[in-house]
C-alpha cells in the first residue's frame, strides 16, 4: 500500500499545476477584445433573463413555497435514510433499496479530509 502522505503530496502538486494552467487560460481570454465584448453582451442578456425570471417567479409564488417545503422534506428524509443505512451497516445487516422500476441501489460511503485550522 502506498504512503498516504506521498499520495496527498502528489494530489497537492497536481492541483497546483492545474491552477497554473487555468490562470494562464483565464489571462489569455481576458486579453482578447472580442471575448470581452461578448462577455459584456452576455451580462446584458443575463440581466434581462433575470428580470423575466423574477416576473414569472412572482406569478408562481405559491408553487415556489411548495417547492421550498418539498426541498426541506426531501433533505430531512435523505438524512433519515442515511442514518438508518449507516446503523444497518454497523450492525452487519444488508441494505436493499429498489425504486419503482426495480432498479437496486446500494449505499456509498465517502471519506474526505478537511484542513485543520
Amino acid at each position: 500500500m502506498q504512503d498516504l502522505q506521498s499520495i496527498f503530496n502528489r494530489i497537492q502538486e497536481a492541483k497546483k499545476k492545474q491552477k497554473d494552467i487555468k490562470r494562464a487560460y483565464r489571462d489569455a481570454l481576458e486579453s482578447s477584445t472580442e471575448y470581452n465584448d461578448i462577455n459584456e453582451e452576455l451580462k446584458t442578456l443575463k440581466a434581462r433573463k433575470k428580470e423575466i425570471e423574477n416576473v414569472t417567479r412572482e406569478q408562481f409564488s405559491s408553487e415556489f413555497i411548495k417547492l421550498d417545503d418539498l426541498k426541506i422534506d426531501i433533505d430531512s428524509d435523505q438524512e433519515i435514510l442515511s442514518d438508518i443505512a449507516l446503523n444497518k451497516v454497523i450492525k452487519g445487516e444488508s441494505i436493499e433499496i429498489k425504486d419503482e422500476h426495480d432498479n437496486e441501489y446500494e449505499p456509498i460511503f465517502k471519506v474526505s479530509f478537511k484542513k485543520m485550522s
